[in-house]
């Protein structure tokens, strides 16, 4: 892995999505770039015109009272967006990281993090945006929308940074779960964490056979290994994993249903993102 794309905002999470990046970085020799988006309408300079039936005069007053403050607006976005960059900058500096490029985009995030990560090897972003405080137990709007679409692995941060020493695969035999372990296995410092490969289901040979296989991948490249099978929900074992085992980081397949079985009975992808208070990496 070469480079690193952390996207950075001014909520809490923004300097947590820094110090993940920074750990990958400090092992990996990975560069960082930072990534800052201005939505459209904190960029935007041209007012919508909402003046209705006023009287010519009043209507062209207004209206150029109006494109001055956002003008204005735009303009003071673009300076907090670029002082959010050079102290997102200023913190891996002092994690011993020297980031790489600084990109501050106007527009969609979906569609930046599609272009920006497809030259990277991973994506880091906050679980919650800036409306986090107003918004505790729900995910950001766009996160949904950004694991559909990456073509990258994307790690969300959680609220603050905890050193990881231990990590939680939820494999399920599929393509996305093998992504996982090839990635773990192939990058500095995942390789080098414990790992427990946890299979939701009733156990066959096949499925056993994946997952012994899997384990054989990550203990060749040095991690140490556990696997189980364990009948139950999927939701509620990982959960359960997760807190008895002191795990620091789950890795799991993004959206391995479809978006109907999502939206009648929901994801388990949605659900660990949203519940566990461990960063969470996701495959596609």
């Amino acid at each position: 892995m070469d480079k690193i794309a952390a996207f950075i905002d001014g909520s809490a999470y923004g300097e947590s999505v820094c110090d993940h990046a920074a750990w990958i970085a400090g092992a990996t020799g990975a560069a960082v770039d930072l990534v800052h988006v201005l939505g459209r309408r904190e960029a935007a300079s041209t007012p919508a015109d909402l003046s209705g039936n006023l009287r010519l005069g009043a209507r062209s007053a207004l209206l150029e009272e109006l494109a001055r403050h956002d003008e204005a607006r735009a303009r003071l976005a673009r300076a907090r967006g670029h002082a959010i960059l050079e102290d997102a900058r200023t913190r891996l500096a002092a994690a011993g990281v020297t980031a790489g490029q600084e990109v501050l985009r106007s527009g969609d995030i979906v569609e930046t993090v599609t272009e920006i990560a497809g030259a990277s090897g991973l994506v880091v972003i906050g679980k919650r945006g800036e409306g986090a405080d107003f918004a505790k137990g729900h995910l950001g709007s766009n996160l949904e929308r950004i694991l559909r679409e990456a073509t990258r692995p994307v790690l969300v941060a959680s609220r603050a940074f905890s050193q990881v020493r231990s990590v939680l695969i939820a494999h399920d035999g599929g393509a996305s779960a093998e992504k996982a372990v090839a990635f773990l296995a192939a990058n500095a410092p995942f390789a080098r964490l414990a790992c427990h490969l946890l299979s939701a289901g009733r156990e066959t040979p096949e499925l056993r056979a994946r997952l012994d296989a899997a384990a054989a991948r990550l203990s060749a490249a040095g991690a140490a290994v556990t696997a189980e099978i364990r009948e139950g929900e999927p939701e509620q074992l990982i959960a359960e994993t997760v807190a008895s085992r002191d795990i620091g980081l789950l890795a799991m397949g993004a959206y391995g249903h479809s978006r109907i079985r999502s939206l009648i009975i929901g994801s388990t992808t949605t659900e660990m993102v949203r519940s566990c208070k461990v960063p969470v990496i996701l495959f596609r």
